[in-house]
């Protein structure tokens, strides 16, 4: 009796186990003893790590003697602190910490010589290292969604850097630092608290997508429309009136666009000044040519 008492709490046992929560699975692989180095995996450009959605509120210790992980996805977890061990993972070249709840980046995250691709949005930070500056190699870097107010002026060392997102933070003006970035092509500001876009704007001579929709910004500077590059200019949702009259030399811009995925003109919800809003709807070769005009009888 008393075996077949064991043996039917030992089937019990089983069915409870197969019935209970899937291991994550960096968790399964050390249980069942096996290297860690197995949870690499071998790509043809990267060696990556994807511990995302692992419902992880720390870092896993192991994590830190991968030294040859190139791509590393930590994303979508409940991270409070990256310790300074991330340092040690030097070959890093692509890093995602996003939709975490981080308060702040170790210092050692200039260790990353090699980082071309840093992702950090959707966390808590109010502040960026200044050693950050130091992966002089970052080319993408998005910290939307944060409670960043101010960039380090040593971001002016990050003269590789191509595409820049900083929508969804608390910034009143653009960091002085960003115009000496002339590499940039990509730059979004959306949804902050800008009131102007400074004159300096026009050291951005690469730039190709300019977003700063969901501001207060009043007005443009003339300086914005000699940056010949321009393909997608964003200004929905601001406090403009009026347009600079040199605005017809953005030649890229090809139409007024209302699908914020299409290029051109974005210049919705703005209170523009009769006729503006008139002239808009006739398209962007109408608004250029009443610009052209204004400027000639001026």
């Amino acid at each position: 009796m008393g075996t077949e008492n064991s043996k039917n709490e030992e089937r019990r046992s089983m069915v409870f186990l197969r019935k209970g929560p899937k291991l994550p699975a960096w968790e399964d692989a050390l249980l069942a003893g096996r290297e860690p180095k197995s949870l690499l995996k071998r790509g043809l450009r990267y060696v990556s790590l994807s511990l995302i959605m692992k419902g992880m509120t720390s870092t896993p210790d192991f994590l830190w003697g991968l030294h040859e992980v190139q791509k590393l996805n930590l994303s979508r977890n409940q991270l409070v602190v990256i310790p300074p061990s991330l340092g040690k993972l030097d070959r890093l070249v692509v890093l995602n910490l996003g939709g975490n709840c981080l308060k702040c980046l170790p210092k050692e995250i200039g260790l990353l010589r090699n980082l071309k691709v840093l992702f950090v949005n959707m966390n808590c930070l109010k502040e960026v290292p200044a050693e950050l500056s130091l992966c002089r190699k970052l080319e993408v870097l998005s910290l939307s969604h944060n409670c960043i107010s101010q960039l380090p002026l040593s971001f002016t060392d990050l003269t590789s850097l191509r595409k820049l997102n900083l929508s969804n933070n608390r910034f009143v003006q653009i960091p002085l630092c960003i115009f000496a970035l002339r590499s940039l092509d990509f730059l979004h500001l959306g949804s902050n608290k800008l009131e102007n876009i400074a004159e300096s704007i026009q050291y951005l001579v690469n730039l190709q997508i300019f977003i700063v929709e969901n501001n207060n910004i009043r007005s443009l500077p003339r300086s914005l429309c000699y940056i010949s590059t321009l393909e997608l200019l964003n200004v929905d949702y601001n406090a403009i009136q009026t347009l600079p009259d040199d605005l017809y030399l953005l030649r890229r811009l090809r139409r007024i666009a209302w699908n914020p995925m299409d290029k051109g003109l974005h210049i919705a919800h703005n209170p523009l000044s009769r006729p503006l809003p008139e002239v808009v709807e006739g398209g962007l070769d109408v608004l250029f040519n009443y610009l052209r005009d204004r400027k000639e009888h001026n």
